[in-house]
């Protein structure tokens, strides 16, 4: 089914976080370069986000850039720092007609200054969107995230601002850069891939998996409203039994 009269409308995850991946395998089959795909995707972007918004999701997190794709060639980095503010100088009206605020994840300071300067300004331009918050994690990773928690915590127990005995799974989240929004409790993966790249790694502890061969570039509304349809499938019972879950 492609609609979504089948849709559980009370049953919508407010956190999905999306691996965007098959980029460059899409532009291979295709003969072209690495880039046609990564510039083919925004289509993928644009209607993931406005199919979350309609369904009711109220945190969007899409992993566009980690810590490790600064390995990648340079030429590659550029361009995609170059397609970056592109994108977000392009799609902020969008996001401002639909009242969709704007947010980051990750080590902003590594980015270039004009990419820098671009997301400040959508941020502080979307910041009174409510309908649902978009959130970019770029030059981002799970163990950065995890590493400058630590840092942080260490920091404040050194000041006595922070008692080694008070640090709790709560404590830790706090210091996370995801501290103001819910863990996800959906991950979609295109491509095919079977892992979870360094993306979150705390906070998808509970996280449900969807993972579909299709590569990024091709992902639609349709492809999105099947994976909620996947997630309500579900039974979601966090350590506990079936019947522990079926009466509380």
């Amino acid at each position: 089914m492609t609609g979504k009269a089948d849709i559980d409308t009370q049953n919508i995850p407010a956190h999905v976080a999306v691996i965007m991946d098959g980029n460059g395998r899409w532009a291979k089959q295709r003969g072209g370069l690495r880039m046609f795909g990564h510039q083919s995707a925004i289509t993928a972007v644009r209607e993931t986000v406005e199919e979350a918004a309609e369904l009711g999701v109220r945190y969007l997190t899409l992993y566009a850039f980690s810590t490790e794709n600064w390995n990648r060639p340079a030429l590659e980095v550029m361009a995609l720092m170059q397609l970056l503010v592109h994108t977000i100088r392009q799609e902020t009206a969008t996001l401002l007609k639909n009242s969709i605020r704007l947010e980051s994840i990750g080590d902003i300071s590594t980015l270039p200054n004009n990419c820098q300067r671009e997301l400040a300004e959508a941020m502080e331009l979307t910041k009174a969107g409510t309908r649902m918050t978009l959130v970019l994690a770029l030059s981002y990773s799970g163990r950065w995230d995890l590493t400058q928690a630590a840092r942080r915590m260490a920091a404040d127990v050194a000041n006595g601002q922070l008692q080694p005995a008070d640090v709790s799974e709560k404590t830790v989240a706090s210091y996370l850069v995801t501290a103001s929004m819910p863990d996800p409790e959906l991950l979609i993966r295109t491509s095919g891939e079977q892992r979870i790249s360094n993306f979150l790694l705390w906070q998808l502890a509970y996280t449900e998996l969807y993972i579909t061969d299709l590569l990024w570039p091709d992902f639609r509304k349709e492809h999105f409203r099947e994976a909620i349809r996947a997630y309500q499938r579900r039974e979601r019972r966090f350590g506990k039994t079936s019947e522990q879950v079926a009466v509380s």
